[in-house]
């Protein structure tokens, strides 16, 4: 009885220190997405051609994925399901807008955004979205801030 209950106080007080956690404790979500970008481009990756200081100070100060390999052969895709967090072959996005797809997001998909907005964050969007506009705008698919094309 006695541990039954001094788990259960230290589970509640788990609970309430996670609760009442302020927003500086939310780490910063950063992500990039290049077209084209080959592995060894970056300073962070061993080039040493091009300078990309800021991008080496991102990687080093951050958490690298460098194993990741994107679920399409094309831009819209990869993007569609990067946003989406699902395969966007599950979701009919499996081409750029053109005669064979639909040139917008899809309403019915939530976005990374949505999410992190759930969850209190602040999101942007900056540069090329290539998901649609109008519904799929990214100002209305969860973003607070957009520029791009």
């Amino acid at each position: 009885m006695r541990c039954t209950l001094s788990t259960s106080l230290a589970i509640a007080s788990c609970l309430f220190c996670s609760f009442t956690a302020s927003a500086a404790d939310k780490p910063n979500i950063l992500v990039i997405v290049a077209d084209d970008l080959g592995w060894g481009e970056l300073g962070c990756q061993g080039n040493n051609e091009v300078p990309t200081p800021h991008t080496d100070s991102i990687a080093k100060n951050g958490i690298r994925f460098t194993s990741g390999y994107v679920s399409g052969p094309y831009c819209s895709p990869t993007r569609a399901g990067l946003m989406a967090g699902r395969y966007q072959q599950r979701f009919g996005h499996e081409f750029n807008p053109g005669p064979q797809a639909p040139d917008n997001f899809g309403i019915k998909q939530t976005t990374i955004a949505n999410r992190l907005k759930d969850a209190g964050y602040a999101t942007g969007m900056f540069g090329k979205w290539h998901l649609g506009d109008g519904d799929s705008h990214p100002l209305k698919r969860g973003f607070d801030e957009y520029y791009g094309f």
